[in-house]
């Protein structure tokens, strides 16, 4: 009797699994659908003056821009995709007919949590690593079609180095193709004893064989008159892909490459911090995907017991959007090192999953 019982719950369990599964994808199909039609749009709207911009090539620069951009809304994604399936389950009656032939809502959760758990270990062990080597080729591609601009951060970014020449400090006003070229520079230089040597203004600097390229440059010295050169040349002991690790954007580099960088930007003086941030919440994606499954949870058995569709999905929307909003207010915390990065990561997640079972265990125990 009880191997018969383990059979169909095995059974039941491989059912909801693909269930949830299909809807997950389907989901996540129509967000890069959705994406790409959006992102394709702007592209178009922004290559009205491009003369090399065909509408192949902004098809192509489109595709390759998506993953990046869904994987950031992926929480969202598995949120309504497990909602869309707990909703049908119900409405099809086939959850309560689970729960008269005995079977708890931790049973026919368990399919679920599996799947959530499966989706996070494939995006960050696989989707991550390729949307980051499309992000890259995409930022090259922009750069290509819309120039310098086409691919520039507004933010002002810092860099330390070291050199055979001593030290130096680079503030830059934005940065493009991927942190190699900056703008707007002011460089602060110090000799190998530490006593501060000159600082340099630069509307430019690109980076070449083991040095800084500044152009149009104004150089002021302790004991001397302010001079302004067409070039100067900076000694630097950054690489280009030191640079492109630590200045280029966020989703730029893969969980596979995350603990290189950091190791590279401590060596190379800079902050390692946002790789840091960046690695804990890529392994932190798992649970924050479950947390997401079980508010829809919460949702599907407040629906199938009391009714109000409509009330009780935009309830689950609105608890996956705070703990959403609350992941990037840590996300911001960690970037500012306000809060170890550890925590920033990890701690919305189980949050959010605590909650999630609390308001269960009220739900099924009274």
């Amino acid at each position: 009797m009880s191997t018969g019982v383990n059979a169909v719950t095995g059974t039941l369990a491989r059912y909801l699994a693909a269930r949830v599964a299909t809807t997950i994808v389907a989901v996540i199909a129509g967000s890069l659908l959705l994406v790409f039609v959006i992102d394709f749009i702007e592209l178009l709207r922004r290559a009205g003056d491009a003369s090399n911009a065909s509408i192949a090539t902004i098809a192509n620069l489109s595709l390759h821009r998506v993953p990046a951009i869904v994987e950031r809304v992926l929480p969202f994604a598995v949120l309504f995709g497990a909602l869309g399936a707990f909703v049908m389950l119900s409405r099809r009656l086939e959850l309560v007919i689970a729960r008269a032939s005995g079977v708890s809502a931790w049973q026919f959760l368990t399919p679920a949590v599996a799947v959530a758990t499966l989706v996070g270990v494939v995006a960050t062990a696989a989707f991550n690593p390729i949307a980051a080597h499309m992000q890259d080729r995409a930022e090259r591609m922009e750069s290509r079609l819309f120039g310098a601009g086409g691919s520039t951060s507004t933010q002002a970014r810092w860099i330390r180095q070291r050199s055979m020449d001593g030290q130096a400090i680079i503030r830059a006003s934005s940065a493009s193709s991927s942190g190699v070229t900056l703008n707007g520079v002011t460089v602060f230089s110090f000799t190998p004893d530490g006593e501060f040597r000159e600082r340099i203004e630069a509307r430019t600097a690109r980076l070449v064989a083991d040095a800084w390229d500044l152009d149009e440059a104004r150089v002021i010295a302790v004991g001397r008159e302010p001079q302004v050169l067409p070039r100067y040349r900076l000694a630097t002991n950054l690489s280009a892909a030191q640079v492109r690790e630590t200045l280029g954007a966020k989703t730029m580099v893969g969980f596979w490459n995350l603990p290189e960088a950091i190791a590279l930007a401590s060596r190379a003086g800079l902050s390692p911090l946002r790789h840091e941030l960046e690695l804990q919440e890529l392994l932190a994606r798992p649970a924050l995907l479950i947390a997401m499954v079980l508010i829809a949870a919460t949702v599907a058995l407040r629906f199938f017991r009391f009714g109000g569709v409509a009330r009780t999905i935009l309830g689950g929307v609105a608890a996956g959007f705070v703990l959403y909003v609350v992941t990037e207010f840590a996300d911001d915390l960690g970037a500012a090192g306000l809060m170890h990065p550890v925590a920033a990561a990890w701690l919305p997640a189980i949050v959010g999953c605590l909650m999630s079972v609390t308001v269960l265990l009220n739900q099924e125990d009274g």
